[in-house]
Parts: C-alpha cells; structure tokens; sequence
C-alpha cells in the first residue's frame, strides 16, 4: 500500500481509471516513472456503462466498454503502473510534495498530480434505469446513436446537451421524442430552434420518465411517461413528499426503441474545490491557454472530461491522457534540472 503519513513520495499519481487515466499510466510508466493510479469509486469510469464502443480507432467492428477498460489496464501495468482502490477525499497542493487523503484514511505523496477523475453523467431517477443503463438507455448519444437507426428513441432534458443529443439522434432515429418537465427550454434559442425545426424531432411538455421497460436481453422496449399541465409530474405523484394535484398527473405508455439522458454531466472535483488550483463555474478542472494540460498549481495537470465540457469522447480523453503524461514528465525533468543548479551552501568564511 502507498497509505501512511511516511509513505515514499510517488514521481506521478493519476486520479482516475477511465480511458484518460489509462492513456496517461501507459505514456507515465513508459516514462520509467511507475505512476500510481487510483481507481476511484467508479474503475473504469463511464465507459464501463457502454455495451459496445464503435467510434474508437483500431476496432472495427466494435470493442465492449469494459473490455477497452481492461485492455488499457492491462497495458499500463505491462509497462510498470500500479493500480489502487483508493478515493481521494482531500487534497493538500499548497506545499510539495503533494499529499492527498483517501476515503480509507491513508496518505499518498506526489511531486506530480494527474487528475482525470471524469465526470459523471446525472440520471433522473426512472425506474428500470439502473438495470439497463448500457442496455437502450444511454447518457451519450455520440457513443450509441448509431444502435438506434430506424427506432423511436426519447431524449430526456431540456437544455443545450438535450437538444444536441436529440439532432445527432435524428440522423438515425425514426423519430425523437424529447421529454421535459417544464413548458420551456432552458436550451439557447439557437440550439431550441434548430430542435424544434426538425422534421423528426417532437416534444412531450410538461413530462417526465417514470419507468423503462425492457430487459438486458431484448434491450429497451417502452417507458411510462407522466405528465400534468403545471409540469414537474413527478413531484405532484399521489405518495411523494408534497402532493399539490395528484389526479391531473396522466400516465402513459410508449413504445420506444431507445432512451437518451441529455440532463447534464458533473464533473468529478469535489476534492479540488478548497485548493488552489482553478475550477470554472460548471466545476470542471481550468487549464492553462494554450494546448496544455497543465493547471494553475504547477505540477498538477488535468485530462479528460474532468476538463471537457464539450466533446466528451473516449478518444479524446485518451489524447489528453497522453498529454497530461507527457507534460507530467517534461515538468519534472525541468524541475530535477532547476534542483542540480541550485547553488550549493556557500563556503563558511575563514
């Protein structure tokens, strides 16, 4: 174990173990620098959630999610990394080496610092979601439209990611449904109107998912909608914690072949939030202009979505992983060189 308040200073940790960790713990330990990854609450992170993964180069006709996360881990540890169950709780980065605090109480000590702790996709809550999130119901309409050609699909939300998700559909689906629990988008007029000016795109107002049919096996097959005039169905259910007209709410039953979430991601910094390194308003890890992984805080470096609010793509998690390693290495090669020219004490005078 790397824990304890005396444990050896590491040359890199890399916070996360979704496709961005895994590229940077392949380039690190080639590197010669035996990075340690921390797998995080989630190993493998959101890809694992992906049943096939066609748009990733090198596998032409498809690799599973967790098989590309268990190749990858295969890999770096071929070259030297090591993996640890662990969950950074805190992190200490005003002074070196740097020292983060697990959820298990141990204390793991860096010169440099990789986060690629991803970011999580929100789920609304529907029943059935849990057992076929991979299985029809998908957070990423990039990643799994194209298994929908020909279907009737919904799309859950109303913001930008919605509408972005329900145009991309469009391309495949018979037809796109977008579910929202208001009567208004909170999507950018140029992004609603080219929604809503969509041939294959419709509308569900004042709607929401209750529950997903289907099986892993047959995949998605239907889902109950509810909806009522004053929107926000759910919370007016007969049984939910404040009741206002329970017998406008109007359940229904649709076949569909598909279900895209388009509500949002949260990136996963928590643990940033009381360092000095830099976060935007959407919580995601700032990076310095230019094209660089590198943070405010030198030394920590940032890869993946945890810095990506607008591609969000296996492949381009992995790139940022490479450059975050790389980066890494040319930071603390610099830094060994600034040590050697340190002058020496001066000679006590006679």
């Amino acid at each position: 174990m790397s824990g304890g308040s005396n444990a050896a200073v590491r040359d890199v940790v890399i916070v996360g173990s979704g496709v961005a960790g895994l590229s940077a713990a392949v380039y690190a330990a080639r590197a010669d620098l035996e990075p340690l990854v921390l797998e995080g609450p989630e190993p493998g992170g959101q890809l694992t959630l992906t049943t096939d993964v066609e748009n990733y180069l090198g596998f032409p006709e498809g690799v599973g999610g967790m098989e590309l996360i268990q190749r990858g881990k295969e890999q770096a540890e071929r070259f030297g990394a090591e993996f640890e169950h662990g969950t950074v709780e805190d992190a200490t980065l005003e002074d070196r080496p740097f020292e983060l605090e697990l959820s298990d109480g141990d204390t793991v000590r860096t010169r440099a610092l990789i986060v690629a702790t991803g970011a999580s996709a929100r789920w609304v809550g529907a029943d059935g979601e849990d057992e076929l999130m991979g299985y029809g119901v998908s957070t990423c309409a990039t990643c799994d439209g194209a298994f929908n050609r020909g279907d009737d699909v919904l799309v859950i939300g109303g913001g930008d990611s919605a509408m972005e998700e329900a145009l991309f559909l469009a391309k495949f689906a018979d037809s796109v449904t977008v579910v929202h629990r208001r009567d208004e988008l909170r999507a950018s007029e140029v992004m609603a109107d080219r929604a809503r000016d969509h041939e294959k795109i419709a509308f569900r107002w004042n709607t929401e998912l209750l529950e997903i049919h289907g099986s892993r096996e047959e995949g998605v097959t239907g889902a109950t909608l509810v909806s009522h005039p004053d929107g926000h169905p759910t919370e007016k259910l007969e049984g939910s914690a404040a009741p206002r007209a329970p017998s406008e709410v109007e359940r229904e039953t649709v076949d569909v072949g598909g279900i895209f979430y388009g509500v949002g991601h949260v990136p996963n910094t928590d643990f940033l939030e009381d360092t000095p390194v830099e976060l935007a308003d959407s919580g995601h890890l700032e990076t310095l202009e230019g094209m660089t992984t590198e943070t405010a805080v030198e030394g920590v470096f940032g890869a993946g979505d945890v810095i990506d609010p607008d591609y969000r793509q296996a492949v381009t998690s992995a790139g940022a992983g490479s450059m975050a390693a790389l980066d890494a290495e040319a930071w603390l090669e610099a830094e060994a060189a600034r040590s050697e020219l340190q002058p020496s004490d001066p000679a006590p005078s006679v």
